[in-house]
């Protein structure tokens, strides 16, 4: 473990989520650089700051942050916190590997499944993920709105199939940033990174899907019936799958999502319908962040959330037939098939 008052960090990715990290990070004394493809949002955080709108909570702050682009790269870091989109992680990956010190780890923050691809690049010993259940949308030039509230965000990391040994040493970094947000549960440990990435799937795969689907607020997806409806039965889909690969579902802010959520029967529906917007509450502001490439003519990520879902489901034998509508339709926006609208509810 590497013995470091002040190891160097860099959060490779800073967009909306990676610039609320390095800001805060950088904020409680951290050496952090954020690092983008962006050249307008490096302009804006070296210029003027990290502005970071905390839109649920009706503040804003500004943080002074180093800020370059990835060809601007020539230091090796101890920690690298992968933030970056999914669909090129392999290229990412092995770009990263002339910038990792040799014992330095890389924790993804990504969303899904990314550590195994990763792992066989990286090597196993030196992955580790760190699964996010908060919120932050991206402005530009420096400026990005956090969508949740900060007494609501926790980040809780793990290692990749191999002994935990840093884990500590990573969650000790992101501490203090609990104590800047006055959010004493900001930072857990696990050593069942697999149940948390499944259980935050489920709820990605839910909500991240159906946002994609209809534009939709997570608040106003667990809000109208015909979303809440196919919502909780995306969740269902993907706690069976979780299930019959033999991954232990881990809680969700303290609370077992199976067993609020995942009954089967009338009785257990009803509950589940009631239950869902309660569970939301503090994420209603939320909206995917695929959304925003759907808006902006971009491909999606979909592929690795609903999707990952469906392809596990066919290898372990489940029925996903939600999870799989949700990637036909996105697969369908982007190619000019469907419209962006609620209306697209009524496929299911």
């Amino acid at each position: 473990m590497p013995n470091l008052k002040r190891p160097k960090i860099a959060v490779y990715g800073a967009g909306a989520m990676g610039t609320v990290l390095g800001a805060l990070l950088t904020k409680t004394g951290a050496d952090v650089t954020l690092i983008t493809r962006n050249q307008a949002h490096v302009d804006g955080l070296n210029n003027d700051g990290a502005k970071i709108i905390c839109t649920a909570a009706g503040t804003q702050m500004t943080i002074p942050v180093s800020a370059i682009t990835p060809s601007q790269m020539t230091e090796k870091y101890h920690l690298i916190f992968l933030m970056t989109k999914q669909r090129e992680n392999e290229k990412t990956a092995q770009f990263l590997l002339d910038y990792l010190e040799e014992d330095g780890i890389l924790c993804t923050t990504q969303n899904g499944l990314p550590e195994q691809l990763l792992s066989e690049i990286i090597g196993t010993e030196k992955t580790y993920g760190a699964v996010m259940s908060w919120g932050a949308t991206f402005v530009g030039e420096g400026a990005v709105e956090l969508t949740s509230m900060p007494a609501s965000m926790t980040v809780e990391v793990g290692g990749y199939e191999n002994d935990n040994a840093k884990t500590e040493w990573i969650a000790n970094i992101l501490k203090p940033i609990g104590e800047l947000i006055q959010n004493e549960n900001f930072v857990k440990t696990t050593d069942n990174l697999a149940g948390v990435r499944w259980s935050k799937l489920a709820l990605n795969a839910s909500f991240s899907g159906l946002s994609c689907v209809t534009g939709l607020k997570f608040g106003e997806i667990a809000k109208r019936f015909k979303t809440r409806k196919v919502a909780l039965k995306i969740l269902q889909e993907s706690f069976s799958v979780a299930n019959a690969l033999g991954v232990r579902l881990a809680p969700m802010q303290g609370h077992d999502m199976q067993k609020l959520l995942g009954g089967t029967g009338f009785f257990n529906y009803v509950k589940g319908m009631i239950l869902l917007p309660i569970a939301m509450k503090n994420h209603r502001e939320l909206v995917s962040g695929m959304l925003k490439d759907l808006e902006k003519g971009r491909k999606c990520e979909i592929d690795f959330i609903d999707g990952v879902v469906a392809d596990l489901a066919k290898q372990a034998g489940v029925q996903t037939p939600c999870a799989e509508r949700v990637v036909e339709i996105v697969h369908g926006i982007e190619n000019g098939l469907y419209e962006l609208s609620y209306d697209n509810i009524n496929f299911f």
